[in-house]
């Protein structure tokens, strides 16, 4: 009989955790209800359960740090009040989803969700391409979102009008010399 039960046990533990990882890799479909910053958001999805959003891929600027209002605002811009769909197949340690989101170009009433705002945040020198995770983006992801902050860098664009901008990694952890 103890047997069974520790069978029936490591079955329903195995059963919970699978259950747990296929959520996690899921695609969360759902309306932008706030912009927090330049880079995290809160997604409704159709069952009225409300998703905080890690745009992986880059780091934007802190609310306090120069150019932090201003990628708010900009991300505002792409997905505020829209659906949007994100790839995600993890959360980090603050229980956030970390994903990928897509969403309708402003400029193409006719496109489906065709718009990487991870990639846009860079391109328009909102956000910097975050190297530490880079690792876990596909290689494409990771080329093009090298290229997306280098291009911006290159045109002095947003946060790179800055004579000295301070990577927010480094900002939180208090080198604001």
């Amino acid at each position: 009989m103890k047997r069974n039960t520790t069978i029936a046990l490591l079955s329903l533990c195995l059963f919970i955790a699978f259950s747990k990882a296929a959520v996690a890799q899921a695609d969360i479909i759902g309306k932008v209800v706030s912009v927090t910053d330049g880079d995290t958001i809160k997604v409704l999805d159709g069952s009225k359960t409300e998703h905080k959003v890690r745009l992986t891929g880059i780091d934007a600027p802190e609310r306090g740090q120069a150019f932090g209002t201003k990628s708010r605002d900009h991300l505002s811009s792409l997905v505020a009040g829209k659906e949007v769909r994100v790839e995600s197949d993890k959360s980090d340690r603050y229980g956030r989803t970390l994903g990928k989101v897509w969403v309708q170009p402003v400029d193409c009433t006719h496109c489906g969700k065709t718009l990487d705002a991870n990639h846009a945040q860079l391109l328009s020198g909102m956000a910097w391409w975050y190297r530490y995770y880079a690792k876990e983006q596909s290689p494409e992801d990771r080329g093009r979102y090298e290229s997306a902050e280098d291009q911006a860098k290159a045109r002095k664009q947003g946060l790179w009008a800055d004579s000295h901008p301070i990577n927010p990694y480094d900002w939180r952890k208090g080198k604001r010399n």
